[in-house]
């Protein structure tokens, strides 16, 4: 039987991108990918300056930026409107330059065909990583020992690979998580949603009045809460479009072309590329492991396209999970250092759900419901621009956390996604970049495969005791000297860095023992 390190069931972007996180580390990793060729419909586009991060340490952060099919100077904001997308009532809305600041990359908009395309390619490039296309599962088993993956060709040539783990990122339906015994939650809505991709120039030159906007999402009183979500997909002459529609909806027995005009507020040429339909509920596995089987973005939770939260949580699923399997493979991950990828992400996603999607929809549905600018206008305005200045906390709150990890030193409260951002160095959270005295950036000098003890002025016995602490263990750290004005924001001089780049203890001096908190952030 075929024997690798690691399989991965599922190649869109979060299985490709966790194969290149993994492949870059050399752990031998086989990726079953069932599709040959790249779907065109255009989702996932809105990625967030954190999975930019990501990009730069897969190395394809230039490819995505030159191949992003909306210029940067365009903007990726986006405008919330009443009724209408031309609608006289609007107000910016998930304006992700605001948090600019925290992190070491920019947002951008790429379709997911474009970044996958861009991450096959990476990993052609890592002989440590085979992609098999045209290859899907059919089988997962496990024992004590090993993981069994059964799979079959599109030629219908079957086999077996054996590996030490395998992890879906094969969908919402996902057959690893169906095999592994991981049962899931459903939030069921209840609502039938279009998606429609179109190609129009005068939508563009309709929309000009709005520059650098490249999404726009419309509220109004019959789809209680549910948007009306229009976006483009290049600069001029693609568009995708959200909505509820009826649920015995068709392409043949609805009229598609005035939905998008009644929802635009005024008619102009169209033509369509693609009318699908999906069910709009939230899903959620209830683990993300069941012995050497895990699972990761849609396989382990789903959602509908809220904000730009989706590929997004997944690429961080990826980052997560990656440097833990490595450091088991490699013979220094504690016991508990696998759990506690479920442990981190599971209660991320279940904020992201709760705090963020479905309490968009249920204060969208709440507003007009009760506020009616035809019966009083006064009233309604004030509620808009009180809407208006609370949307901004959407993006300035959206701050995934693990406080509450098991493998965090000295973390505060529970994990979740709903936090404000700082660019105080805290247990549980991402590390904010900053220039060094040197003026480099300190995440040229994080690394990928252990972890990073930054000395921002520590006393030299307390750096020396973490360095003493890895001669008595197998567990990798480099120390570096991280002095600088700008790193007085961290307001920590020991700051004790994953290799996600998230802060696994940080504090002005040494009052415990560094053998404890390095083991502990190992997962001993």
């Amino acid at each position: 039987m075929e024997q690798r390190g690691i399989v991965i069931g599922g190649g869109g972007p979060v299985g490709l991108g966790l194969a290149i996180d993994l492949g870059q580390r050399g752990i031998d990793v086989l990726v079953l990918e069932r599709s040959l060729n790249l779907h065109n419909i255009p989702k996932g586009q809105n990625l967030t300056q954190r999975t930019g991060e990501h990009f730069q340490a897969w190395g394809v952060a230039e490819a995505m930026t030159l191949a992003r099919p909306i210029p940067a100077t365009f903007g990726d904001e986006g405008m919330t409107t009443y009724g209408t997308i031309l609608g006289d009532y609007r107000y910016d809305w998930h304006r992700r330059k605001d948090v600019r600041e925290y992190y070491n990359a920019d947002n951008l908009r790429i379709p997911q065909y474009g970044a996958e395309a861009i991450l096959r390619a990476r990993c052609d490039e890592l002989e440590s990583i085979e992609v098999r296309y045209g290859a899907r599962a059919t089988e997962v088993t496990q024992d004590a020992d090993r993981a069994v993956v059964t799979y079959e060709d599109d030629d219908g040539v079957t086999g077996s690979v054996s590996a030490t783990y395998v992890v879906g990122c094969d969908g919402a339906r996902s057959l690893v998580r169906e095999q592994a015994g991981i049962q899931q939650d459903f939030t069921d809505n209840r609502n039938r949603m279009c998606l429609i991709v179109f190609r129009s120039t005068e939508l563009h030159d309709l929309l000009q009045r709005h520059p650098g906007k490249s999404y726009f999402n419309a509220v109004r009183p019959e789809h209680k809460g549910y948007w009306l979500f229009l976006g483009r997909v290049d600069l001029g002459r693609t568009w995708f479009f959200h909505a509820p529609v009826p649920l015995d909806a068709t392409r043949d027995n609805f009229d598609f072309e005035a939905f998008l005009h009644d929802a635009v507020g005024a008619e102009f040429a169209m033509e369509f590329d693609y009318v699908g339909f999906w069910d709009l509920r939230i899903s959620h596995a209830q683990s993300y492991r069941s012995g050497r089987l895990f699972i990761a973005g849609d396989a382990a939770h789903s959602h509908p396209p809220y904000g730009g939260y989706g590929v997004n949580t997944g690429f961080e699923d990826a980052r997560n999970l990656a440097w833990k399997l490595a450091a088991d493979m490699d013979g220094w991950a504690g016991p508990g250092l696998l759990d506690s990828y479920g442990a981190e992400r599971h209660p991320v996603f279940a904020s992201t759900a709760e705090d963020f999607i479905r309490r968009m929809i249920r204060e969208d549905g709440a507003f007009v419901n009760a506020f009616d600018p035809a019966k009083d206008r006064a009233a309604f305005e004030a509620k808009w621009r009180e809407r208006a200045n609370s949307t901004k906390k959407d993006v300035a709150g959206f701050n995934p956390n693990y406080a509450g990890s098991p493998v965090v030193v000295g973390g505060s409260g529970e994990s979740g996604a709903l936090a404000a951002h700082s660019h105080r160095a805290t247990p549980g959270y991402h590390l904010t970049p900053h220039r060094l005295a040197d003026g480099g950036n300190v995440y040229d000098h994080l690394a990928a495969d252990r972890f990073t003890l930054l000395s921002a002025g520590a006393d030299a016995a307390d750096a020396a005791a973490f360095a003493e602490a890895v001669g008595r263990s197998s567990i990798p750290l480099q120390i570096v000297d991280a002095a600088s004005e700008d790193a007085a924001t961290w307001r920590a001089k020991l700051i004790l860095v994953r290799p996600d780049n998230y802060v696994a203890f940080a504090a002005d001096r040494l009052t415990g023992d560094a053998d404890d908190i390095l083991g502990k952030a190992a997962g001993y």
